[in-house]
């Protein structure tokens, strides 16, 4: 495939397997997903959360962890912290053993859960577990070939019928998302797509106009990862995709701390992606308890960070970024 057909993902300029380049390894097979999901809550899907945000002048927090690492035990823990620590929408990373688009932290996380035994069959029933009592919607994001090896109607209506309100696949050109998107709209699912620095505003108006519940927003060229600051140019990147659609911008890659996340949110994002730095603390901690205790301290700090100020945010209690910000 030409370079260019990779530019809705951070992956532009990688050159991909084919799609019949998958690995030999199936997903191992389970009972279909449990009942648990038909008994779920309304949890609110993704355009639901980003209009009630909107309406409070809120910012969305968007976690990102990879299930299974350290265990699936601590992911389903680290879910409901995420949860009730203000999450707004929690995005779940599949774990893949050539993951392109991850740095060195993510990489190595989605190899601690492949080796602790987490299949995507074992991540689908996680999500049916967690989902009837977690407020925020889920975004599962996973490489292609998971998907290609269970079928991609099948592999939807599973995460749908889950629990599962959206779907992120960096690997997926723009030009073979149309039967993609319309067997996850007929699912009740949203396909979000990803623009990055490079992308032509030309593509990025097809990229905004494809993507439903939010669009993605790579903040650099390169791989996902801890970094000192964040570029300025996002400022140019949000305002330029703000001129081709009024859908929600989400900026991700490179948000680790707190006053990152107040940049992002100062430019105009309408939501803070942070991943490297979560996954970092929950799975490198020298426990599963002491990597909870990590996770929860990171999520309230950048939850307070990704807030405006003067948001309405009802309960919010005392402390200076509880007063000035917000909670959910």
């Amino acid at each position: 495939m030409a370079a260019t057909a990779f530019a809705a993902s951070p992956l532009a300029g990688v050159k991909l397997a084919t799609r019949s380049a998958v690995a030999t390894r199936r997903t191992s097979r389970a009972a279909p997903v449990r009942a648990a999901a038909d008994t779920a809550t309304a949890t609110a899907s993704i355009g639901e959360t980003f209009a009630a945000l909107k309406k409070r002048n809120q910012c969305a927090f968007v976690p990102f962890i990879c299930a299974g690492d350290p265990n699936l035990d601590a992911t389903e823990k680290a879910l409901a912290i995420l949860d009730e620590a203000g999450a707004d929408v929690i995005e779940l990373g599949v774990p893949y053993s050539d993951p392109l688009a991850d740095g060195p932290t993510i990489q190595a996380s989605a190899t601690r859960a492949l080796a602790s035994g987490t299949t995507l069959q074992k991540v689908i029933d996680l999500v049916a577990r967690v989902s009837p009592n977690t407020k925020a919607p889920i975004v599962l994001f996973t490489y292609y070939n998971p998907i290609y090896q269970r079928g991609f109607e099948k592999f939807v209506k599973e995460i749908a019928d889950a629990g599962a309100k959206g779907l992120l696949v960096p690997d997926i050109p723009l030009e073979e998302t149309p039967e993609i998107s319309r067997i996850c709209k007929q699912n009740g699912l949203d396909l979000v797509l990803l623009s990055t620095p490079t992308t032509p505003i030309e593509r990025m108006e097809k990229i905004a106009s494809a993507s439903n519940g939010f669009i993605y927003l790579v903040s650099v060229t390169g791989v996902t990862g801890v970094r000192t600051g964040v570029e300025s140019r996002v400022e140019e990147l949000v305002k330029k995709l703000k001129t081709v659609t009024d859908k929600p911008v989400c900026v991700g890659f490179g948000i680790s701390k707190e006053e990152q996340a107040q940049q992002v949110v100062q430019w105009g994002a309408d939501g803070v992606i942070v991943g490297s730095a979560l996954v970092k603390a929950l799975g490198e901690a020298p426990s599963p308890e002491q990597g909870l205790e990590n996770l929860e301290k990171l999520a309230k700090e950048l939850r307070a960070g990704s807030n405006r100020a003067g948001a309405k945010a009802p309960g919010s209690a005392g402390g200076f970024f509880a007063n000035l910000f917000g909670k959910k």
